[in-house]
C-alpha cells in the first residue's frame, strides 16, 4: 500500500464537463489544496461511453484507476455490466485483489458491504437517506465518513454538487489495507449511488 493512503483526509473533486462520459476526480491534500492523487476511466469503450449518456448510466461497466500526479497507478476499481446490485472488485498496483464491495437491498440512503480478499466482511459503508453522508462502521465502530459537509480548511473549495470530504479516523492503523478500500469506496459511492 502507498504511503499516501496513511493521511486521515481527503478532499475529493470531480472534474466538470458538458457531455462528459469518463468519471475523473482530483484528490487533494485539504490543508495545501496540493492534488496528491487523479482517479481516472482511461479506458473507456464506445458502447459504454454511449450508454453513459442514457437512463442506463448506472448500469454501465467501470474500470476506474486512483493514480500518483506521476501516473502510476495504486489502486483499481472494477466492475462490469450492473442490472440490479453492484459488486465491486478492489486491486493493488500490482492487480492484485485486496477486496471490494456488495451492495446491499433496501437500504434508504445506500449501503455496501466492504469486503476483504476472501469476501469476508470488514466494514459496512452506509448512507443517510435524508442527505449526503455516508460512514464506514463495523460493530459499531466509525471508521471513516465521507461527507459534502466540512468546516476545515478546505471550505472554500466546494464550489459544485460533486465535491466532498474523506475522513479517516486516526485509530485506522497506517498501512492497514482497508485504507486502500476505503478510498476505492468513494468512487462507488458515486459512480454507484450518485450519478
Amino acid at each position: 500500500m502507498h504511503e499516501i493512503l496513511n493521511k486521515n483526509l481527503f478532499f475529493v473533486k470531480e472534474h466538470v464537463g458538458f457531455f462528459k462520459a469518463a468519471n475523473n476526480f482530483d484528490i487533494m491534500d485539504p490543508e495545501t489544496q496540493e492534488t496528491i492523487l487523479h482517479c481516472r476511466e482511461p479506458n473507456l469503450g464506445g458502447f459504454t461511453k454511449l450508454f453513459r449518456f442514457t437512463d442506463y448510466k448506472r448500469m454501465t461497466p467501470f474500470h476506474v484507476e486512483i493514480q500518483l500526479p506521476d501516473g502510476g497507478t495504486i489502486i483499481h476499481v472494477k466492475r462490469g455490466i450492473s442490472i440490479f446490485l453492484s459488486s465491486v472488485e478492489v486491486f493493488d498496483e500490482n492487480h492484485e485483489k485486496i477486496g471490494g464491495f456488495k451492495q446491499k437491498l433496501f437500504s434508504l440512503g445506500g449501503k455496501f458491504d466492504v469486503l476483504g480478499p476472501d469476501d469476508e466482511v470488514l466494514c459496512s459503508l452506509k448512507g443517510k437517506w435524508t442527505g449526503w453522508e455516508f460512514t464506514f462502521i463495523h460493530e459499531g465502530r466509525e471508521f471513516a465518513k465521507v461527507s459534502k459537509k466540512w468546516a476545515g480548511l478546505g471550505k472554500e473549495l466546494f464550489t459544485s454538487a460533486d465535491n466532498y470530504i474523506l475522513e479517516i479516523k486516526d485509530d485506522v492503523p497506517k498501512d492497514h489495507p482497508i485504507r486502500a478500500l476505503i478510498m476505492a469506496a468513494v468512487m462507488c459511492i458515486d459512480l454507484v449511488l450518485k450519478e
